[in-house]
């Protein structure tokens, strides 16, 4: 029986980290994943190799284990002796009287359900005759791990809808953000997480939405808030003002006296709602008056005029 070279097989070296060994695997398991070469068999039994020297590599009582028989084989090999005639029953007895008890995984039957078989020759006869060719129905539905993402975008587009294009593990996905979208919230793309132990078992990725600071409009919930500055005049005698907002620019009026710090509402000029894009929240406009400065003596005679008639 050939000796499988897991770390050939994967494209890394014995003194590769347990990180270096999960990318490997990673970039490998996306390229020969059953899903995205359906029909092919050749794919079909890369994907298999890779993913058992993976689950081999990826443990540490596994990779001792391998890298014992790798060292026994190679010297038995230098010795004259031929693959064919090692002795792998009394290896493996002997290995497992190093194993020490408990230490050993024993969850052998979860590998490699995904291709629709068992595990190869050569790793029964490190484990065990047996291992691997059982099936288990937590196996077969034995996901992937999943992606983390987190994107960044701005309250206009929080308000709008935008898209962001992803590059996962070389995979370009578009992301569609809806309009009302809230700032902390997840939205999970299935399938598109590590690949998992069978066709269509991928992990998902799961993307969360940070929405950067306004400078000058505050969001709560699904309401808006704004402030504008008008001057004296206006305030006191009444006017309109054009104000711009993420749906685009509107008129509003401005009642007289209106006092400083008065705040309008406009009824459905809110975020959308993220459920329902239809149906929007309010915008609240607060009023600030800019009280006037330089005045000429004629203004401050005016001022003082008025201040008479008040009183």
């Amino acid at each position: 029986m050939e000796f499988k070279d897991y770390y050939k097989i994967l494209g890394v070296t014995k003194t590769s980290t347990d990180e270096e060994i999960k990318q490997a695997y990673r970039k490998l398991a996306m390229k020969f994943h059953p899903d995205k070469n359906k029909g092919d068999k050749t794919s079909e039994t890369k994907f298999k190799e890779i993913s058992e020297a993976y689950e081999v590599l990826k443990d540490k009582e596994k990779r001792y284990k391998y890298d014992n028989l790798g060292s026994s084989f190679n010297n038995y090999r230098q010795t004259g002796g031929s693959d064919a005639e090692f002795n792998w029953n009394d290896w493996y007895s002997r290995s497992q009287n190093k194993t020490k008890a408990g230490k050993q995984s024993s969850n052998f039957s979860d590998i490699f359900e995904s291709s629709g078989g068992g595990v190869s020759e050569f790793f029964e006869k490190i484990f065990g005759e047996g291992f691997g060719t059982k099936k288990s129905s937590t196996a077969q539905f034995k996901k992937g791990e999943d992606y983390s993402a987190v994107v960044e975008i701005t309250l206009d587009e929080a308000f709008n809808g935008t898209t962001r294009t992803l590059s996962i593990d070389g995979q370009k996905i578009d992301i569609k953000i809806k309009p009302g979208i809230k700032d902390g919230q997840k939205m999970k793309i299935s399938g598109k997480g590590q690949p998992g132990k069978r066709a269509n078992s991928s992990g998902d990725l799961i993307i969360t939405i940070k929405i950067k600071p306004h400078k000058r409009v505050e969001r709560k919930d699904d309401d808006l808030f704004v402030d504008i500055n008008i001057d004296l005049y206006k305030a006191i005698l009444g006017g309109s003002a054009t104000i711009a907002t993420f749906g685009g620019k509107i008129k509003i009026n401005i009642p007289p006296e209106s006092q400083q710090g008065t705040t309008l509402k406009i009824n459905d000029m809110g975020m959308p709602n993220y459920k329902n894009p239809d149906e929007k929240g309010d915008l609240y406009i607060k009023l600030n008056i800019d009280l006037p400065t330089n005045l000429t003596e004629k203004e401050i005679e005016l001022f003082k005029e008025l201040k008479g008639i008040r009183n």
